[in-house]
């Protein structure tokens, strides 16, 4: 042992024992998916603690010049049988809780390891145990004994970024319960035979405490629960507290606050039960509580039917290409969003082909590079070395059936690296599977200014007509765009004819017959197209031409096709009362395309264009402006209105939009654009500019470089530009962002990235580079650079989604691969038998060869 002692005291400086806030990546290789459970274990640098597959770590050797390394390996224990009746362990638990990793909540997957860990030295490979450290010079032993032990009880990356423990039961004392007003009436609620004073419904039964009324609760995302009388109730009185009948017992009972939208505590409930003559001490339990309710939706979640093909036996796949992905947690949106766009050719040659130089070519710390995890993330699901079936240790023989999931890749490092300062994509929330496209095309847009860029592959030009009806004149203009958003016109389905069949299931779900099965709206693709490119009647235009405000139609047209076209079903939208809700349709979306029909022809032969002449300026009652042009205007106009360079704004309005959930930034831009005119035209307004990718940026007046932000002399924190800066943009680009902000850190981040294309002759850094390191940095293109063909095209992708709001519920893909489809969700990847093309929220197509 004298050699290695000598050793290890050479390289004693370069090891270090991790400290608080130093990432620890024990759990899965920078540069692969390779993990302590993969051949070869993983090896973790003593220095930095970045992990490395044993594909890798004779690489980062050779770069890093680093020579100590904590090898781990684990091994899977067979897993004990569930019903160890005859082993004297109790079985398995179910549920009783709403909570992650805690008694009696859904456990955490942990598996059962046997974990090797030993110090490995580099060049040679010297072994180091820990029972070789005892008969080692003390400084040696503490020092390395401290970092093995560091690392080892550090928590990984990974699993930081995971909830580990969650529960959802515990509930505040609602600041409505001490002080709550109940009416003296006269009502008198019965022990049991609860019906809904509006639709009779049975079950789901709620009591509002202030005046006694009793309706039914919210309707579930499968369309079973109630028909939202409560909250209709609450939103027509204002009354806040209401108590789930069925669920009174001696101990309590279900209390929801629909003003601060929780379950909560009422520690007066047993007075205000008694004000409507309910006894609570007598009160026994026959409805399952919200929180059984909400545990058993999370047993059976992943078993919707129709989408997921549950009710056909569907044969596994394995190979190149036909790798299952984990959910980390409501991670299916972008499991689904990154399968397809490794079906893309352009993605593949970017980040598959050159995986190679890619890694050559990546920063000191992989884990925080863009192109980097894109490209383990592509060569993962491509490259077949992941795509093997899950064995079960404790199958030694292999006598079991065969499983239908398989290994898989978890993006860890990926997720955590795109969702970086975002609001949304940071956190463990469901989200919304076009957002997210849209996202990640973004930030491939801001780390391939050079070379070839992926996501051209889908943008395109579409151009807008707008006629002036009273001088026949013209306008065009042209924007860029990578997908195709189509209305869905519920008031052309074709099967209306089946009103009586749909208030006959309406009736029978209303009175609380789960077994109905739903009637979809069916819904011709043609009408859905047509919505989109009709002309469209503009009642509020102003007319150069005519110096006044009048009518005008705009037509939408391709000015180019892309290579491969993504249509969006519009699916979610608003009910009357503005809760968001889920269009149950059916589209029977072809499998070919011909768009050649909706090319734009440009300027007619003889037609006049309208004069550029600016309109007049906005006004609003309390300032007159005196502005100039600016670049902000109204779709309806054919010029740029005059910015007000101090707003002043209706605060009612404001609030009034912010109460119906929509964004600060939001609601402040629809009451500017619509001149302080107004509720009703300020929501009018959110409602047209919903799709806007700047919808929640902050309000940027023209003419005033920073807005309402901060002024060249005052200072900018230097945390919030380290913040900026280390997502990859440059250090003015920071500046610029806080300034036009007020130095806010979230306002600052959603301003930088609805504002790229300002950003384009200012240096940006590839996911953590500086410019130096990135590919070489050139002068942009004038315009936007897009791809034409001809516009036929086929069916090679969907995504659906399966639940009442992109918040909530689960996504699948469905991909064609040599003339099969094949259905990925997450883990599971099997041949298709049904797929569910009618059903589809974003459908993807490529350009058909002449």
């Amino acid at each position: 042992m004298g050699d290695v002692s000598e050793v290890l005291m050479s390289v004693l400086s370069t090891i270090r024992v991790p400290k608080p806030g130093d990432r620890v990546h024990k759990d899965e290789c920078a540069l692969s998916f390779s993990s302590p459970e993969s051949e070869g274990g993983l090896y973790v640098c003593m220095n930095s603690f970045l992990g490395f597959g044993s594909q890798y770590v004779d690489r980062h050797h050779a770069r890093s010049g680093q020579r100590a390394y904590l090898h781990i390996t684990r091994t899977r224990k067979a897993k004990k049988e569930e019903d160890n009746s005859g082993s004297g362990h109790p079985p398995k638990k179910k549920p009783t809780r709403l909570a992650i990793g805690i008694e009696g909540g859904f456990d955490v997957e942990q598996e059962n390891y046997e974990e090797d860990v030993k110090v490995v030295i580099f060049p040679d490979r010297q072994e180091v145990t820990s029972e070789d450290l005892t008969s080692m010079p003390d400084v040696v032993k503490e020092r390395v004994s401290l970092s093995m032990t560091g690392i080892m009880v550090a928590d990984s990356v990974s699993h930081t970024l995971q909830v580990q423990q969650w529960d959802g039961e515990v509930r505040q004392e609602s600041r409505h319960a001490v002080e709550l007003k109940q009416l003296d009436n006269g009502i008198k609620i019965p022990p049991s035979g609860w019906r809904c004073e509006m639709c009779g419904l049975q079950e789901n039964i709620w009591m509002n405490l202030t005046d006694g009324k009793v309706f039914c609760g919210r309707r579930y995302f499968d369309g079973t629960g109630g028909n939202n009388h409560a909250l209709l109730h609450f939103q027509e009185t204002g009354h806040p507290l209401a108590v789930k009948l069925g669920t009174i017992t001696p101990d309590g009972a279900d209390v929801y606050s629909y003003e601060e939208d929780d379950m909560v505590l009422d520690s007066k409930l047993p007075e205000h039960l008694s004000h409507f003559g309910i006894d609570m001490m007598t009160m026994e339990k026959t409805e399952r509580t919200m929180t059984e309710l909400e545990i058993a939706v999370n047993q059976r979640i992943g078993e919707w039917e129709v989408i997921q093909e549950s009710g056909t036996t569907l044969r596994p796949l394995f190979g190149p290409g036909l790798t299952g992905m984990k959910n980390l947690g409501n991670s299916c949106y972008l499991n689904s969003v990154m399968q397809v766009l490794f079906t893309v050719p352009d993605f593949q040659s970017k980040y598959v082909c050159n995986i190679d130089k890619i890694i050559d070519e990546a920063p000191s710390d992989p884990t925080q590079d863009f192109k980097t995890q894109v490209a383990k993330l592509g060569y993962g699901l491509l490259s077949g070395e992941y795509s093997k079936l899950a064995q079960d240790p404790s199958d030694e023989n292999g006598a079991s059936e065969p499983k239908d999931y398989q290994i898989g890749i978890a993006p860890q490092m990926f997720k955590a690296l795109v969702g970086r300062g975002h609001p949304e994509f940071s956190t463990n929330r469901q989200q919304d599977a076009q957002e997210f496209l849209l996202h990640f095309i973004n930030m491939v847009e801001r780390n391939c200014r050079s070379g070839p860029n992926p996501s051209e592959a889908f943008r395109f030009l579409l151009e807008d007509r707008i006629v002036c009806q009273q001088s026949q004149k013209a306008k065009y203009t042209q924007r860029v765009d990578y997908i195709i958003q189509l209305p869905v016109p519920m008031d052309q389905a074709i099967n209306t004819g089946e009103e009586d069949e749909l208030q006959e299931v309406e009736r029978r779900r209303e009175n609380g017959d789960s077994s109905v099965s739903p009637v979809r709206a069916q819904i011709p693709f043609a009408t859905c197209m047509a919505a989109l490119t009709e002309p469209e009647l503009l009642t509020d235009f102003w007319s150069s031409a005519a110096q006044a405000k009048t009518t005008a139609t705009k037509t939408t047209r391709f000015a180019s096709f892309p290579d491969h076209l993504v249509i969006q079903i519009k699916k979610f939208t608003f009910g009357l009362d503005w809760v968001p809700k889920k269009l149950d349709v059916s589209i029977d979306v072809p499998d070919t395309l011909d768009l050649s029909a909706l090319r734009a022809a440009g300027q007619q032969p003889g037609e006049e264009l309208l004069p550029e002449v600016a309109p007049p300026p906005l006004m609003t009652p309390d300032v007159e402006v005196k502005g100039i042009l600016g670049s902000h205007g109204n779709e309806e106009d054919d010029s740029l209105y005059s910015p007000l360079l101090s707003p002043v704004l209706d605060d009612s309005t404001v609030s009034q939009l912010c109460d119906m959930g929509f964004p600060m930034e939001a609601c402040r831009k629809a009451v500017y654009y619509t001149g302080n005119t107004g509720i009703d035209a300020a929501m009018n307004w959110v409602m047209g500019h919903m799709d806007d990718p700047d919808f929640s940026a902050p309000l940027i007046l023209p003419g005033c470089s920073s807005g309402g932000g901060t002024t060249p002399t005052e200072s900018i924190s230097e945390e919030h530009l380290a913040t900026i800066v280390s997502m990859g943009f440059s250090r003015d680009q920071a500046t610029k962002a806080l300034r036009a902000t007020s130095n806010t850190l979230d306002r600052a981040v959603d301003w930088i990235f609805s504002h790229l294309d300002d950003l384009e002759s200012m240096d940006v850094s590839e996911g953590g580079r500086s410019a130096a390191e990135s590919e070489s940095i050139r002068d942009p293109p004038p315009g936007p650079c897009v791809r034409d063909g001809p516009g036929k095209y086929e069916l090679f992708a969907f995504i659906s989604h399966m639940g009442t709001s992109t918040m909530c519920g689960h996504y699948v893909c469905h991909i064609k691969k040599d003339q099969q489809w094949v259905i990925f969700n997450d883990q599971k990847v099997c041949a298709s038998e049904k797929p569910p093309k009618d059903l589809g929220y974003l459908y993807f197509y490529r350009r058909v060869a002449e």
